[in-house]
């Protein structure tokens, strides 16, 4: 079976730890040898997420007044190398036989995406409300997350991505390949072909849902921090939705910022017609994979 996996960066970099690398890579190897082991029968592709840490090398860019910002493409492409690494390495560590190969992806997306003129991917990190109005005087966007605020960059839809040649061959060589880090490099296609890289940050489980069609792939397995999808999540009524269909999930409402775009991406997935998508816990990697846990969405 060919299967892309999304890993969540706040399954990462779990909600109220440091942004560190130790944190990033013991949460990895904690989960490795259980991933390796639910993937060794398949094809397959990982996407990481990337929002924690992009938004820490936005922060470390900032700081350095001696040149201006570094971009977020650009930015978006050195969180690829840091994670890919780290996933790349704990995944081989624990399964020493399988080729795993990290790719440096850019996603092509729309310049005249409305997206960026409404911002809603959540990068960095959570800011008490004070300390976060404050820094409203950079001219970032924030919007709440929990009992604070977080910076909101523009999150356009991927349309293409650009290595996925590289990918498919990769794959049919039996290699496990990492790409799509942070849903891609956002880039735009000139009129005489050539690519340029925008100021955004491209939502993972979108680009995974398109990794997954173009590549003919059997199922799409989002993994993050929640054991599933959650109606009427954070008041008390919240239930955890076991077996769903699209047509089921589009009659809710998620948070655009957080569980919305995992529920788009399995619901374009599956009604691409070409297989089903699952969303749970990266701690039950295994079981969410094999259909045994987390919100399993069928056409």
């Amino acid at each position: 079976m060919r299967l892309v996996v999304a890993l969540g960066g706040n399954a990462l970099l779990k909600r109220g730890e440091p942004l560190s690398a130790e944190a990033q890579r013991r949460n990895m190897r904690a989960v490795a040898a259980t991933l390796a082991r639910a993937c060794a029968p398949h094809e397959t592709v990982i996407v990481h997420g990337n929002g924690p840490q992009v938004g820490l090398l936005a922060l470390e860019t900032e700081a350095y007044k001696l040149a201006p910002p570094t971009p977020l493409d650009v930015l978006g492409a050195e969180s690829q190398g840091m994670i890919g690494y780290v996933v790349a390495q704990e995944l081989r560590n624990a399964v020493p036989e399988r080729d795993v190969a990290v790719l440096i992806t850019q996603a092509i997306v729309d310049p005249d995406d409305p997206a960026f003129h409404a911002p809603t991917k959540p990068i960095g990190p959570v800011y008490p409300l004070a300390e976060g109005e404050a820094l409203r005087a950079r001219g970032w966007t924030l919007a709440p997350d929990g009992e604070g605020l977080r910076r909101v960059v523009a999150s356009p839809h991927p349309v293409d991505i650009v290595e996925l040649p590289v990918v498919k061959r990769l794959l049919e060589a039996g290699v496990l390949v990492v790409c799509a880090g942070g849903g891609g490099v956002p880039v735009g296609r000139l009129p005489d072909l050539r690519l340029e890289g925008l100021e955004a940050v491209v939502d993972k489980d979108l680009s995974a849902a398109l990794v997954a069609t173009r590549l003919g792939a059997e199922r799409l397995v989002i993994l993050t921090d929640v054991d599933g999808v959650y109606a009427d999540w954070n008041t008390p009524t919240a239930r955890r939705i076991g077996q769903t269909t699209p047509a089921q999930l589009r009659g809710l409402r998620f948070p655009a910022g957080s569980m919305g775009p995992k529920v788009e991406a399995a619901c374009q997935f599956v009604e691409r017609g070409r297989g089903t998508a699952a969303i749970g816990a990266l701690s039950e990697a295994e079981a969410v994979i094999a259909g045994r846990a987390g919100t399993q969405v069928r056409p």
